[in-house]
């Protein structure tokens, strides 16, 4: 799974996500991507199971670019512990997204095979999505 490699701090405070997506919000790499729609977090898995979902349907031909990276932990505390004593313990990571972010980007396949793909990853994920041509195709 995706995790960084080294961190300044174990944990963090939450934040709160408003705005639209300053950066990450235009096809850079490839010809068709998925574009939220909504606030969100995407867990290392859920990135993961997208990823797998769009390989396995291009049967790994063409490129896939992943434009998000988790790097916020997610805390939790053990299951029947009383309130207090300190945050919990780091169990995750996530990628917070804005709306208007690019999370994947398909490149060197059929429009829509690649369409199709991207379809099945959306499912996969927590965030309202949608299906963006790069202009001029």
């Amino acid at each position: 799974m995706l995790s960084p490699k080294k961190v300044k701090f174990r944990k963090r405070q939450k934040g709160r996500l408003k705005g639209k997506a300053q950066r990450g919000s235009t096809i850079a790499f490839g010809d068709i991507a998925i574009k939220t729609v909504e606030h969100g977090k995407l867990s290392n898995n859920q990135i993961e199971a997208a990823r797998v979902a769009i390989m396995r349907h291009i049967k790994r031909g063409g490129q896939v670019w992943i434009r998000v990276f988790p790097d916020v932990p997610v805390t939790a505390k053990p299951a029947e512990v009383r309130q207090g004593k300190g945050k919990g313990s780091p169990v995750g990571w996530c990628a917070p997204v804005k709306p208007g972010r690019i999370l994947y980007e398909v490149k060197g396949v059929d429009i829509e095979l690649a369409r199709e793909a991207l379809v099945r990853a959306s499912h996969k994920l927590p965030v309202k999505t949608t299906i963006v041509v790069k202009e001029g195709l």
